[in-house]
């Protein structure tokens, strides 16, 4: 590798990354190493970790804003994808790669650095995610992963910390790894490496228990423009404010946890705990107002997309011409995804309960209705089962298929 000046690090403020910065300079021979740090609405004291990167070493500690262009560009079109990656999770810590990693090569392009370094182990999603990105937006820029290199226990990696004034934790260690942004909670490790081991209470904080959850159902309404949720119960509201409102009105009746195994990318499983009560919510609200306005043949195709997507996005290839090019598929058919549906909620669940789409329903009760006001042609019943099992009658006569 050759002479590195200066490297951009992703940086987080805990013992690993802060690690990685006089590691960066003993290791690499780093003149400067600018850590940066990301905004995505986790509500921690940026400052603070901002000010822990200089203590730590940094030449520059940079904080990034990136809450609105996280909801806008990265976790709404996640809604009209109706991305949830093995059917459940709903990517809400994948989808902030892609973007942490377009403002590392920001970064390194602005100071002129040589290479972008990120503190992921070797057995994580988090380190594809990374590397794939900044090669398809950064591919001249070398990409350094200490922590993936040095072989160090948390214990030596806290007492390798401490020879370059880096205090170790004042507290008790958590034996879960956490992951929080503004749309969810991702928790692992610890207890939770039994798949039998059921999680504890304490674990939890977007959503309430099934017990502390109000004994009284709420009823709201989401309303869809081209595919985009835009009010809740009539209130009109930007992208942000809406997600922090469903996040809110979701988790305070405990809906919004997953418990799951998880098909990691580097080929195993894993027991996964999140928690992302608005986008579990506004996504379960799109799919519905789909089904209301999208032709079944659009529907069962775009079942096909919608799953590609959230795996590619999961698998680290935001940037990239298939994941671009599904993108350009799933927008053509949002334009009629216009209306509202109706959610109860209550005791953890979300159940739909209504929906209604005055210019895009495909709905017609005159068609659907057994009363008198029925004007679907029943007698051309005959002559359309005829012609839609021609082919399985000519097959069964054909083999003499007699029943057995």
């Amino acid at each position: 590798m050759k002479d590195l000046k200066r490297v951009v690090l992703a940086y987080s403020g805990g013992v690993d990354t802060s690690v990685c910065i006089p590691y960066l300079r003993e290791k690499y021979g780093v003149s400067e190493v600018i850590t940066y740090v990301a905004d995505l609405g986790q509500g921690e004291d940026l400052e603070n970790i901002r000010k822990k990167a200089l203590q730590s070493g940094a030449f520059k500690s940079i904080i990034g804003d990136l809450v609105e262009p996280f909801v806008n560009e990265f976790a709404f079109p996640a809604i009209r994808a109706n991305a949830l990656y093995g059917d459940k999770y709903p990517l809400s810590t994948a989808l902030a790669r892609p973007l942490i990693a377009r403002n590392l090569v920001k970064i390194a392009r602005e100071f002129n650095a040589d290479a972008v370094a990120h503190g992921c182990t070797g057995k994580g999603n988090d380190q594809v995610r990374f590397d794939l990105n900044i090669n398809a937006l950064g591919p001249d820029l070398e990409i350094i992963t200490p922590a993936r290199e040095w072989n160090m226990s948390r214990e030596e990696a806290i007492n390798y910390g401490e020879r370059f004034g880096i205090p170790a934790p004042v507290s008790k260690k958590s034996p879960y790894s956490i992951d929080v942004n503004l749309l969810g909670r991702s928790i692992e490790a610890g207890d939770l490496e039994d798949p039998m081991s059921p999680p504890s209470e304490d674990i939890y904080e977007m959503t309430s228990s099934i017990e502390e959850a109000p004994d009284k159902p709420e009823d709201i309404v989401i309303e869809f423009q081209n595919g985009f949720p835009v009010s809740i119960n009539e209130e009109k509201l930007a992208h942000l404010e809406l997600m922090k409102r469903a996040n809110l009105i979701a988790g305070k009746h405990g809906f919004g946890r997953l418990d799951m195994m998880e098909d990691r990318i580097v080929g195993i499983k894993s027991r996964e705990i999140y928690e992302t009560p608005g986008l579990l919510l506004l996504i379960k609200a799109h799919k519905e107002m789909e089904s209301l306005t999208l032709n079944p043949d659009v529907l069962e195709f775009k079942s096909i997309v919608d799953k590609k997507w959230g795996q590619l996005v999961y698998q680290g290839f935001w940037y990239g011409p298939l994941k671009n090019a599904l993108d350009e598929f799933i927008a053509s058919t949002q334009h009629s995804v216009n209306g509202l549906v109706k959610i109860r909620l209550h005791k953890g669940n979300a159940v739909i309960t209504g929906r209604s789409s005055i210019q895009s329903s495909l709905y017609r009760e005159d068609l659907a209705t057994y009363n008198k006001d029925d004007n679907f042609n029943h007698d051309c019943a005959k002559g359309f089962i005829y012609m839609w099992g021609m082919s399985n009658k000519i097959w069964a006569e054909s083999n003499n298929n007699d029943i057995k």
